[in-house]
């Protein structure tokens, strides 16, 4: 899946520290701007799930992700621990 690529990009970006970076520049803000985005972002998930728009939803979800990648990537968190808690409470 393309989110493990996304979770690589998102730590090389993190690590370079670039000010051109949208990611470092946004994790350089702190956790409290990220949470910010990852708020903004969900309410926009919640109105394209109203609005019943299929495409609008899969471009809002994918922002949320996008935004939740860079909390987690930015706080030592990968997608395989979420992946294995996942797995955890299947059983």
């Amino acid at each position: 899946m393309f989110i493990h690529d996304l979770e690589s990009i998102i730590r090389d970006r993190i690590a370079a520290k670039s000010s051109d970076s949208y990611v470092s520049s946004l994790v350089s803000s702190g956790v409290d701007r990220i949470l910010k985005k990852i708020g903004e972002e969900a309410g926009e998930v919640i109105i394209a799930a109203k609005n019943e728009s299929k495409s609008e939803l899969v471009f809002e979800a994918s922002d949320l992700v996008f935004h939740l990648t860079i909390l987690l990537q930015a706080l030592g968190v990968s997608w395989s621990e979420i992946d294995d808690e996942l797995r955890r409470r299947h059983r």
